[in-house]
């Protein structure tokens, strides 16, 4: 089975495009720009992705398109008008692709959204599930719901079989923005004022990400259906700092700031958003995956932070 990989530079796609070729697929791995080196598997540079990008060559002999390239959520956007500039690329671009994939003989569609179309944060105990409606908050959110309302309709026109995967955040070697700041704070032993910050939030370790990405791949009945997926493991951000130090071999220094004082601090200093994902929750019920696909995540949440530790340790020297 040949496989396309999108976004194969990007942390799910390079793992993914890693693993299908370990795992005895026939891997191509599409990039808007060539790395030389950075991976011994067929690559093939497709530019910017948008409304034109071309295709075919990428899409020869291909059975299943893994889409994992987007224009990904960034805090403070610089762009004049963010909805169109996330459309272009997470709308337009990838229906774009899959109405070429479905031209080519393509049979599957695994597209990764983002939980991001079901909100942003859960009432206590109350996680997210498939059956919500959805209700993005940001024009990243909105760009992939609609890209997810767009494939759907691919799919019912063309026979196309569409998967949707919402993960939350990702944590493994080589993440980046906020969650490697966190890992660099603690493996410093720098002091942190998250010692009493008691809410849930849902992670998914890239290990377990990538796992149920090939699940997707060829389980029966995975065929047009939208799965959240996550560790199955909630934590607070309390523990969630506690577990990187033990994976890092640390002290964890925490100090048990109140949660108002952290919600005036972030007004302050202009962090209320920063502050609002560290102290709120954010839970997503994997039960589909797991009954309808019989599939469990290949890693705990301390087995996915070892190796994400030592990955930031390394690229903090």
């Amino acid at each position: 089975m040949k496989v396309l990989v999108t976004g194969a530079n990007g942390l799910v796609g390079r793992a993914t495009s890693v693993a299908l070729d370990r795992n005895g697929f026939s891997v191509r791995a599409a990039s808007r720009l060539m790395r030389p080196g950075t991976l011994d598997i067929e690559q093939v540079t497709i530019g910017d992705i948008n409304a034109y990008t071309h295709w075919q060559t990428a899409l020869a002999f291909v059975h299943v398109v893994v889409h994992c390239a987007a224009r990904v959520h960034v805090m403070h956007d610089a762009e004049a008008d963010p909805l169109s500039a996330f459309r272009a690329v997470n709308l337009h671009g990838t229906l774009n692709l899959a109405h070429q994939a479905a031209a080519s003989g393509v049979r599957r569609f695994v597209f990764i959204s983002s939980i991001k179309v079901n909100g942003e944060f859960t009432e206590p105990g109350r996680a997210f599930t498939e059956e919500d409606l959805p209700n993005p908050q940001d024009a990243y959110g909105e760009s992939k719901q609609q890209a997810e309302q767009g494939l759907r309709k691919i799919a019912a026109e063309t026979g196309l079989e569409v998967v949707i995967i919402r993960p939350p955040l990702v944590y493994g070697p080589g993440v980046k923005a906020n969650f490697a700041a966190l890992m660099s704070a603690v493996q410093r032993g720098w002091p942190l004022p998250l010692g009493a910050i008691h809410n849930k939030r849902s992670l998914v370790a890239l290990d377990n990400l990538v796992d149920f990405i090939i699940t997707c791949i060829t389980h029966p009945n995975a065929a047009n259906q939208t799965f959240l997926v996550s560790d199955g493991q909630d934590l607070s951000t309390t523990e969630l700092v506690r577990r990187m130090a033990q994976a890092a071999g640390v002290s964890a220094h925490l100090l048990p700031v109140s949660m108002w004082a952290l919600d005036w601090a972030g007004r302050l200093l202009g962090k209320s958003d920063a502050v609002q994902r560290l102290t709120r929750n954010l839970q997503i019920d994997s039960t589909k995956a797991r009954d309808l696909l019989s599939w469990r995540p290949k890693v705990s949440v301390q087995e996915g932070l070892r190796p994400a530790m030592i990955g930031n340790a390394k690229e903090t020297l």
